[in-house]
């Protein structure tokens, strides 16, 4: 099992006007929240891509192939996550470096490479990040977000399905 990394926290004040009716401490807040979970996001997509080129075992064509369209997913989910927060103000963050230093995702075993444990390996490193979405999705909710809560929404929906994919395959 993975266990979550505890990182130095962001400091990121919203630096740019928006159109949002949101008070400047609430966009503060939703940008910071956003880009912890993109730095996550990175990371995570990242790992899946490793998970990609390096499975090896008798599921490895059904493996290979989804977990390249669960990189190609995470991509997008991403995107989403930076451009809403530049929508409220903000910087989206997202450099090696800044991944490295601010992911919670825990780093991916090199040595893992056999099909179903790569699978268990991702799905732990899958459920760090629904987590920390759905903990930005509260601050969406407390903040009165409704946009923000509900791309955030849209992201869990989808990842809790994948992870949900994940766990019946190791289910044998």
């Amino acid at each position: 099992m993975s266990k979550t990394v505890a990182k130095k926290p962001l400091a990121l004040p919203t630096r740019f006007s928006s159109a949002s009716p949101l008070s400047e401490r609430s966009r503060t807040r939703l940008t910071l929240a956003l880009n912890e979970r993109l730095l996550d996001g990175l990371d995570l997509q990242l790992q899946v891509k490793v998970a990609h080129w390096n499975v090896r075992g008798p599921q490895f064509v059904a493996l290979h192939a989804f977990f390249d369209a669960l990189a190609t997913s995470l991509t997008g989910f991403n995107d989403q996550v930076a451009e809403r927060s530049a929508a409220l103000g903000g910087l989206a963050l997202g450099t090696a470096r800044q991944v490295a230093a601010h992911s919670r995702i825990a780093e991916f075993p090199l040595e893992v490479t056999r099909d179903l444990t790569i699978v268990a390996a991702l799905v732990a490193r899958l459920d760090t990040h629904i987590e920390g979405l759905r903990s930005t999705r509260t601050v969406a909710e407390e903040e009165g977000d409704v946009d923000t809560a509900d791309l955030l929404t849209a992201q869990l929906a989808e990842l809790e399905k994948t992870g949900w994919m994940m766990r019946a395959t190791l289910d044998v």
